[in-house]
């Protein structure tokens, strides 16, 4: 059986799915068995590589997300949407409720921690009007819930389609929140 490629992504999220990831612990080594981990953000590569499956955290909420997603879905042939906030929007779309220049405002204008009170127009990327779950940007081949999805439920997706079969993902090892 050949090596797959294996790689990960982080949009905007908090990275616990990742570290639902990292919760697969010895099972790891089975994973790495199977396949190369060819991204991730513990993999310091600069492009976006070739993959033959792909997990993404967190939700689609600036300029640079959206591009990214565009990419990784070219050159990826399964993509997972990893949590909540990828499948849904979730924590990161909670900043729907109020208007782009809104948010922008309270975070560097009106907080207290602010110093000079500017909106930064080049360090950050340009948010989009909404946040939006991945599955609106690019086609998403599975979604696995969670907030984060549990180690148990990423193994058993990972295992299957390492080995060439389809996981079956039903009410039984699906879950929000």
């Amino acid at each position: 059986m050949s090596r797959k490629r294996l790689a990960t992504g982080w949009m905007g999220g908090c990275s616990g799915c990742h570290m639902s990831l990292l919760d697969l612990d010895e099972r790891l080594l089975e994973v790495a068995k199977l396949a190369d981990i060819v991204k991730s953000p513990v993999v310091d590569q600069k492009e976006f590589p070739e993959a033959d499956i792909t997990l993404i955290e967190g939700a689609i909420a600036n300029e640079e997300h959206e591009q990214e997603i565009r990419n990784i879905r070219k050159k990826t042939g399964i993509l997972i949407s990893l949590g909540d906030c990828a499948v849904t929007g979730n924590v990161t779309a909670i900043r729907n409720q109020v208007t782009r220049e809104a948010a922008l405002e309270r975070a560097y204008i009106e907080a207290p921690s602010n110093i000079n009170g500017l909106i930064p127009n080049e360090e950050i990327a340009p948010l989009l009007q909404r946040v939006r779950p991945v599955h609106e940007v690019v086609k998403v081949d599975y979604y696995l819930p969670g907030c984060p999805p549990s180690a148990d439920l990423i193994f058993y997706v990972l295992n299957e389609l390492l080995n060439n079969r389809k996981p079956v993902l039903d009410q039984t090892n699906l879950k929000y929140g």
